[in-house]
């Protein structure tokens, strides 16, 4: 077995026993798999019926406050300290207090309740509110309300991508966003995590001297390439386990919750019959079909993403990202005796994607656009900046294009991080500046 072999099986197999890597690949799958089964989960729960009492010292509101299966609305005939005094004892949710007002005037209510209240009741008395605030305003213009209804419409905006062989694919801004958004940030947060490591790992064994014997058994280029390709490979393991275990999570949800998947395939029928081609709704409520639609194209939005393109994509672009900050970070851990030290030298090198996170807003909304090609193809912005185009499509000679710059410069930051490794590894108690960086790249080994 070759030695940067062993220092490969050394860097994994103690980096994988430790309890934070047991910790964090048993905690981020649960994490990443509560983001997509909470959502649907809690809309599945039945919350029972809330009670709010109406105090309407108008007489104008009391028939728009009709209950239904959320809500239970109760008009009471009392003055206002009496009924909030009713509101304790009876332990009812809220307490609507609606004074005397003229209708030329903002309409302002008091929501009293005895404890913190959710923003569903607070949104559904407004929105009585101002249906008969609407009402009564028409009803004294002479004008029939239902004219007003009628002329109210909905416009409903269905995303579809040609390809150029002329099929069409239903896709959506949001999800392509949201996706887009997500992976660049974890692809960001994961090149930092796993370089950091290789950096504080070489700095503890300088610190500690140990390397001092290593060196006698290795050549210094060897133990820097064997301590890089044992934590990504810590990284990729990592990677892997989350992909797996989300997976057994989310399908033994499914599996113990059938009742969830049938509610989204009932959501998918209403949304298709209810909607025709020219997208109006056909004798129902058009809230529902609002509501219907969004879910559907989100569904469809989320199957017209190449996933396994994206998952693909993401793993080549963490090992060059990975690889291309690493070496640096291992070429300045070399270089300096304590990790306070290193700061001078990590901004610099990290600049640039920090300038991809400040930008992701542009490059998500604009994933076509020249700024965003560029730092999407030059390798020191590509990892995260490609991560947030690809959701919404990448020519392949882009793609193909990004991964060789970034495979091309990792090879010559390599060996430049080697040299001054090789020169810094065992340099003890000199305050280095970029100058003796500069230095020892420019000396023949």
């Amino acid at each position: 077995m070759s030695k940067i072999s062993l220092i490969i099986e050394r860097e994994y197999i103690t980096r994988v026993k430790k309890k934070t890597f047991i910790i964090m690949t048993i905690l981020g799958p649960i994490l990443i798999a509560a983001l997509w089964i909470v959502p649907i989960y809690v809309t599945t729960l039945s919350q029972g019926k809330k009670t709010v009492e109406i105090l309407d010292e108008t007489g104008l509101f009391f028939d728009q406050f009709q209950s239904d299966e959320h809500f239970r609305f109760v008009p009471i005939f009392t003055d206002l300290e009496t009924a909030k005094k009713g509101l304790i004892a009876s332990g009812d949710d809220a307490l609507v207090y609606i004074p005397r007002t003229e209708l030329n005037v903002p309409v302002t209510a008091i929501l009293y309740s005895t404890s913190q209240t959710g923003i569903d009741i607070k949104t559904v008395v407004k929105e009585n509110l101002r249906k008969q605030v609407e009402a009564l305003k028409l009803k004294a213009k002479n004008i029939d309300p239902e004219v007003l209804t009628s002329i109210k419409t909905s416009i409903i905006i269905n995303s579809i991508k040609i390809g150029k062989d002329g099929s069409e694919v239903k896709s959506s801004e949001e999800i392509s966003i949201a996706l887009g958004l997500l992976s660049g940030i974890i692809i960001y947060m994961l090149i930092f995590m796993f370089s950091s490591q290789v950096m504080r790992g070489v700095i503890e064994e300088k610190a500690n001297r140990i390397v001092e014997v290593i060196v006698t058994s290795v050549k210094p280029f060897q133990l820097m390439m064997g301590k890089i390709i044992g934590v990504g490979l810590v990284g990729i393991t990592q990677f892997v386990l989350w992909i797996v275990f989300t997976g057994v999570i989310i399908f033994g949800f499914q599996i113990t919750h059938p009742a969830i998947q049938q509610n989204v395939s009932q959501i998918e029928n209403f949304s298709s019959t209810s909607i025709v081609s020219s997208g109006q709704s056909v004798d129902l409520n058009e809230d529902m079909v609002l509501e219907s639609n969004i879910i559907t194209q989100a569904l469809e939005g989320i199957r017209a993403i190449n996933i396994p393109l994206l998952l693909f994509a993401f793993i080549l672009f963490f090992l060059g990202g990975y690889l291309l900050y690493s070496a640096m970070f291992a070429a300045i851990a070399a270089a300096v005796d304590n990790e306070a030290d290193t700061q001078q030298f990590v901004l610099p090198i990290t600049i640039p994607l920090l300038i991809t996170i400040i930008l992701s807003g542009f490059i998500i909304n604009n994933p076509q656009s020249q700024l965003a090609v560029w730092l999407s193809i030059i390798p020191f912005t590509s990892p995260v900046s490609m991560m947030m185009r690809i959701p919404f499509g990448v020519p392949v000679w882009q793609l193909i294009l990004s991964i060789l710059l970034l495979v091309a410069t990792f090879i010559i930051a390599t060996w430049i991080a080697g040299k001054i490794y090789h020169t810094g590894i065992l340099l003890y108690g000199k305050k280095i500046t970029w100058a003796d960086l500069i230095k020892w790249i420019s000396m023949k080994l």
